[in-house]
């Protein structure tokens, strides 16, 4: 007989050997690529105190990116499977038909980038821009909102030096001063910030109809097939930013949650408070509220997507976003 339980009778080794495999296959699944980048986000502490792998069971690899562009590119390859990414470099990978879904608003960025013009570099407003080097990660939020500043306030483009440099290569550009400009968040944003001056922010721009945030975002077809441990992220999220926002005095430099968010980012602690207090983190409700993933979110991505498609970095704008965002984790966290 050749039957599979005569097979395994007669090899015990074998069938041994073939339920080994399959436990070290099933043990492989519970593991996830968690792709973070310098934020100053209560996730940090979720990060720091390991609940999350407690909860679940899972192995998280979390990797630390310069900007949403690598973090959507190392999606589109297959090695990442979770990540935050602002919604311009997010807005562009579903224009390009990347299957990925916006499950949570990580930050609504308000005044937590901004435009800072170096001291004695003659740059009061957005018109003055004219001639100078300006720097920005190329396909963020930030380069979003320095493109649409200039257009807004009539300034050509192509008279403006923009320059693409990811963070840390901004830091060490204004260091040897050679840029004049830089639309940046923190912890590079509270570096700069000491010899220089606001000139914009990601707040005063979105007022005009330009909004942008920060989100999570996940590869659809994992989602789907680890819906247990999406929610259980959620929930981590939702008590994370609940205890951000219910006890924000005690974010000191000092306290074990600022040393999370600063150990994560590589921040200087001192900055955190501050800078945190620059965003605005929707609540569970308002995260399902029409303002965000009840549809805010994806009108933005349409306004964002239309932008690209104007500078050239995708080919087409899609008919209704709303098919790359979805509520239902955080729904279900909420049960």
């Amino acid at each position: 007989m050749t039957t599979r339980r005569s097979l395994l009778s007669a090899t015990p080794a074998l069938g041994l050997s073939l339920m080994l495999c399959g436990l070290a296959h099933a043990q492989a699944a519970k593991e996830v690529t968690f792709a973070h980048q310098d934020m100053l986000v209560p996730l940090r502490t979720v990060m720091e105190s390991g609940e999350l792998e407690k909860a679940t069971g899972y192995k998280i690899n979390w990797r630390m990116f310069g900007g949403g562009g690598d973090v959507i590119k190392a999606m589109a390859s297959g090695g990442v499977q979770i990540g935050e990414a602002g919604s311009s470099p997010f807005t562009a990978a579903a224009s390009q038909g990347q299957d990925l879904k916006l499950f949570w608003i990580l930050d609504d960025i308000a005044d937590a980038e901004a435009l800072i013009a170096r001291n004695g570099s003659g740059i009061n407003s957005i018109k003055d821009l004219v001639g100078k080097k300006v720097a920005t990660p190329f396909v963020s939020t930030a380069h979003y909102q320095l493109m649409v500043g200039m257009k807004l306030e009539g300034v050509d483009s192509k008279k403006v030096n923009v320059m693409n440099l990811r963070p840390p290569e901004i830091a060490a550009a204004w260091e040897r001063g050679d840029i004049d400009a830089a639309f940046i968040w923190d912890p590079i944003l509270s570096k700069i910030k000491g010899n220089g001056k606001a000139i914009a922010s990601s707040a005063s721009i979105g007022q005009k109809g330009y909004p942008t945030f920060d989100g999570l975002v996940v590869d659809a077809k994992w989602a789907a097939q680890n819906e247990g441990f999406m929610v259980a992220l959620v929930k981590a999220l939702i008590k994370a930013d609940e205890a951000y926002r219910a006890n924000k005095a005690q974010w000191t430099a000092d306290s074990t949650q600022v040393k999370a968010v600063a150990k994560w980012t590589k921040a200087n602690a001192a900055d955190v408070p501050a800078a945190m207090a620059l965003y605005k983190f929707p609540t569970a409700q308002e995260q399902i509220s029409a303002t965000w993933l009840g549809g805010g979110a994806a009108k933005a991505m349409t306004n964002t997507a239309v932008f690209l498609k104007e500078q050239g970095r995708i080919q087409e704008v899609k008919p209704n976003y709303s098919a790359f965002v979805t509520d239902a984790y955080v729904k279900k966290a909420m049960q």
